[in-house]
């Protein structure tokens, strides 16, 4: 319960520091007519009596339950209130909030997860989605090189809200544009040809669905497909040379774009 104020009451600055609230709090009650000190001094100064403090403090206990102020009005001085109702109508309010912040939690531990993993799948959904050649090691060589790059933040963006049905569709387009750069290889399609750079382009829109990937860094992803070891046993366990001819369609396509291979940078 408050504290009496004696008989003269006590001022707004002292009602503040009391009650835990600010001046203008008080001064904004008091304009709206929710809690307004009832005497004055000889000054005209405006004090709260003990009755004025104790309306204070129920108002400052139902805001902090989160009641508008037209609702703590209601409360204080409709008789036929219902303030169980009121509270229980509050009380779902803030379960629901909870539910939000739980959920929000959760997708921030995703998100965590993400950036430091990159793929939130195990060892046997990925070997499942991308195939047996698929080495799940792939994902923590890439964060260890990439891993303070805007890309990697936009694969851990969009890894943290897809499910293994999203990655199984990513997972498919990948297998058909592997499967399309083996066929053409083996048709003789010729690096720098117009075949050979719409699969090129093509190679840049399916990667998308990872990151946006610039020319340039598709030139550098090119030279690692070949000479990285992993990558290159991938492309050329597919169709053996397909790492060399796939670098040198990616390098042809470059050229034609006035990029110089030679000295591509990731950018």
């Amino acid at each position: 319960m408050p504290d009496t104020t004696g008989a003269d009451g006590l001022t707004v600055g002292q009602v503040a520091a009391r009650v835990g609230v600010t001046v203008r709090a008080l001064h904004h009650w008091d304009e709206i007519g929710l809690a307004s000190p009832s005497q004055r001094t000889a000054s005209g100064y405006r004090l709260y009596t003990a009755d004025d403090l104790e309306r204070l403090h129920r108002v400052v206990v139902y805001r902090e339950l989160g009641l508008g102020l037209d609702r703590i009005r209601a409360v204080l001085d409709d008789s036929p209130a219902d303030v169980p109702g009121a509270l229980r109508a509050q009380r779902a309010q803030i379960d629901a909030r909870i539910e939000r912040l739980r959920q929000l939690g959760a997708g921030l531990d995703r998100m965590i997860d993400a950036h430091e993993r990159g793929l939130l799948l195990t060892a046997e959904q990925q070997a499942a989605l991308f195939g047996p050649r698929w080495n799940p090691d792939w994902a923590a060589q890439a964060r260890e090189r990439y891993g303070d790059t805007p890309q990697w933040q936009q694969y851990a963006e969009r890894s943290a809200t897809r499910t293994p049905a999203e990655w199984q569709a990513v997972a498919d387009t990948v297998t058909d544009l592997e499967r399309d750069l083996a066929e053409a290889m083996d048709a003789g399609v010729t690096p720098g040809s117009s075949a050979a750079n719409r699969l090129v382009e093509r190679h840049r829109e399916v990667f998308s669905a990872y990151f946006s990937l610039t020319r340039q860094m598709q030139v550098c992803l090119g030279r690692m497909f070949e000479t990285d070891p992993g990558f290159a046993a991938h492309y050329n366990g597919i169709r053996p040379g397909l790492a060399t001819w796939f670098r040198r369609s990616i390098d042809a396509c470059a050229r034609s774009h006035g990029i110089d291979p030679d000295t591509a940078t990731w950018q």
